[in-house]
């Protein structure tokens, strides 16, 4: 009975990491500009590989294959974040601008019309 409660989990896991890979890789064909589509590869990077690691770790039990794909998990969660912001820095240092939305940007009362 336990075994089969750990591979629902465990399935559970892989299937929802499957799930916000597919998300992200969709965010990343058809969001606008180099920004956005740098939010659909975090949603792969983090959220994605953050569950398919926890449904292997879930299904290898306490050995020192877990430890391997804990030391994966804490890699990714340290260098996900810094990569994703010297990436923003070099689109922007490149001249590459957020594209934004006129009808929400506030506007300049003083501005004449």
């Amino acid at each position: 009975m336990m075994a089969w409660v750990i591979d629902a989990l465990s399935w559970a896991c892989l299937m929802g990491g499957v799930v916000f890979a597919l998300i992200g890789a969709f965010g990343m064909i058809k969001l606008p500009d180099v920004f956005a589509r740098m939010h659909g590869a975090g949603v792969i990077d983090t959220l994605a590989t953050g569950l398919i690691l926890l449904g292997l770790m879930i299904q290898a039990g306490f050995s020192l294959i877990t430890a391997k794909l804990i030391l994966i998990l804490v890699f990714l969660i340290f260098t996900s974040p810094t990569a994703t912001h010297a990436l923003a820095r070099a689109a922007l240092r490149g001249g590459h601008l957020p594209r934004v939305d006129p009808r929400t940007e506030p506007r300049d009362e003083s501005a004449p019309r």
